[in-house]
């Protein structure tokens, strides 16, 4: 039971009396009465928190946070709330992500006629010339049937539409963007990808991993209005959510840049949350040739290759064969031998590596590779990163301790794709996909994050998929491979410390500890104390980035 606020008040000011003459610095803000979770496995749980500027000057006991305060300090009581630090999401596209949150939304349509209502509507609202994009549609809600490019075409004569399944790895283009992109039926295949066509020979609209760039490579970049308008709503759905850094890993990707709008950003001290931009992986010179302006708001220095597509666009490159497709294994997007050279020239050049890889042919591959990088230019701290790493082969569980790999995931994809993995890929194979029990016990280090808009930029959704694995569809109560869940505090962990650890960050971010920035998040209840299956309802109350209020939910109501 707390004090009231009499006894309370005159508890501050003895404090304040005795101790502020001792202290040579003075708090800014001061937490008291908390529920703090700090990631510190010396301290992990404490009561209250002194901060100065954008650091923290100590975390622990309400009375020795006191002790820095004076008249101009800001005490905030939160009367038992929980605090954790500020979560990091290590997987967002960020500026398709923004624009996403202003274009047509297909991510819960249910029906072929409700996903073309919604593209009609959504047409004409919108000024001549302007395309539609986005969408993130998943066909799985219809009974699995792909989209079409006549379900779209008489809405929308002279609007160009590029639609991107809600993993980014298949697309609906309808017959004004194609021919806008110069695509007919004679358009032959690109490598690492597949224009759909029917029986007849006839295109559909659809467009598989590379093949969509054949007509992304066309579209007019956004100007800057629409530039500013995308990062400014990402970097606010963010912060709503208690996400205080992000790693983009389109971040320097010229068609899907944010990296100059960040730079105008920090400029204009406008900047909300924390950048870890990456680099195309193929243009590791590009990086190199960079001047390096990193700093606490916005750091470069990452790169982000592919090896595959994904599970739900059968792009996914496997060992053995797709079960409900006997002749396909997925594929790769690009060879080895081109990913091997890139990986060896930038790793020379102290770059940081991150490689997108979802099927087990594409993971155990990627493994093979760091491992002959590591051969050749020997050891170092380099901190390997593989994005995903959703679907595994047993055996190569243990080289990611081995070589120092880290596993970058998306624990939401769990709960969405176990609605339907099973039926791709079959009842062996589920067993170690998104494995993150079986890659802790192995001692591999988990980085988590949303691959928004792929997925919801929500790290309480997440920890939630990783605790309890419920799938959407709710027909797994107890867990969709139950045997790969964790615990809160494993996946809270993989939200703040390691993926911090995972940007080369963990000296000043991930935990709440003196000295460290103080980027924290004051949640609606402690997380680690509930039901699991109560953790999507808790909500953000409160996010700080380096000790300042970014977002309050009490104001936006």
């Amino acid at each position: 039971m707390y004090p009231t606020k009499t006894i309370w008040n005159f508890l501050i000011l003895i404090c304040c009396f005795f101790s502020c003459s001792q202290n040579q610095e003075v708090a800014d803000l001061i937490i008291v009465n908390a529920s703090i979770w700090t990631a510190d496995e010396n301290n992990s749980n404490a009561e209250a928190m002194a901060i100065s500027g954008d650091k923290i000057l100590m975390v622990g006991k309400n009375a020795q946070a006191l002790s820095y305060k004076k008249s101009q300090t800001k005490v905030l009581d939160l009367n038992g709330q929980f605090v954790t630090p500020g979560f990091i999401d290590s997987h967002v596209h960020m500026m398709t992500g923004g624009r996403s949150l202003l274009n047509v939304d297909l991510r819960n349509a249910k029906t072929p006629k409700e996903f073309s209502q919604r593209v009609g509507d959504f047409s004409k609202t919108l000024e001549s010339g302007e395309w539609i994009m986005e969408g993130n549609w998943d066909h799985t809600l219809w009974g699995g049937e792909l989209p079409q490019k006549e379900w779209i075409d008489s809405l929308t004569p002279n609007t160009p539409v590029l639609l991107f399944r809600l993993d980014w790895h298949m697309a609906l283009a309808n017959t004004a963007a194609l021919k806008f992109a110069g695509i007919d039926k004679n358009t032959p295949d690109v490598k690492g990808g597949e224009i759909i066509k029917n029986k007849d020979g006839e295109l559909t609209g659809l467009l598989k991993d590379n093949a969509m760039n054949l007509v992304l490579d066309k579209i007019p970049p956004m100007n800057t209005k629409q530039k500013n308008l995308a990062f400014s709503s990402a970097q606010t759905y963010f912060v709503s959510n208690g996400v205080t850094t992000v790693h983009d890993v389109d971040g320097l990707n010229k068609d899907f840049e944010s990296y100059s709008v960040a730079k105008k950003y920090r400029a204009n001290k406008a900047l909300k949350v924390r950048i870890y931009a990456a680099t195309p992986l193929n243009e590791w010179r590009k990086l190199r040739d960079m001047k390096d302006e990193s700093d606490d708001w916005l750091k470069t220095g990452c790169l982000k290759g592919f090896v595959d597509g994904s599970l739900g666009s059968h792009t996914a490159a496997f060992h053995d064969h797709y079960s409900d497709n006997h002749d396909d294994h997925g594929l790769f997007i690009n060879t080895s031998d081109s990913l091997y050279n890139w990986i060896l020239n930038a790793d020379q050049e102290g770059q940081h590596i991150f490689v997108h890889a979802i099927g087990d042919s594409a993971n155990h591959e990627v493994l093979d590779i760091f491992e002959r990088v590591v051969s050749v230019n020997g050891a170092k701290d380099r901190r390997f990163r593989i994005e995903h790493a959703q679907h595994l082969l047993a055996s190569d569980f243990s080289r990611f301790k081995q070589l120092g790999v880290i596993a970058s995931m998306q624990p939401y994809h769990a709960i969405d794709d176990g609605r339907w993995a099973e039926e791709y890929i079959g009842s062996e194979r589920i067993k170690t996909s998104y494995a993150f029990n079986s890659l802790l016990s192995a001692d591999a280090r988990l980085a988590f994050g949303s691959d928004w808009a792929v997925a919801p930029a929500s790290p309480l959704q997440g920890i939630y998929a990783a605790v309890t694995r419920r799938t959407l569809d709710g027909k797994n109560p107890t867990g969709w491979v139950p045997e790969q869940k964790i615990s809160v505090e494993e996946a809270l962990r993989a939200y703040t410390y390691d993926a911090a650890y995972a940007s080369f960050d963990e000296a000043t971010k991930g935990a709440l500890m003196a000295g460290k920035l103080a980027d924290f998040v004051i949640l609606s209840n402690d997380i680690t104390q509930i039901p699991a299956e109560k953790i999507r309802e808790v909500v953000v109350l409160k996010t700080f980035v380096g000790g300042r209020k970014v977002y309050d939910r009490a104001l936006q109501n």
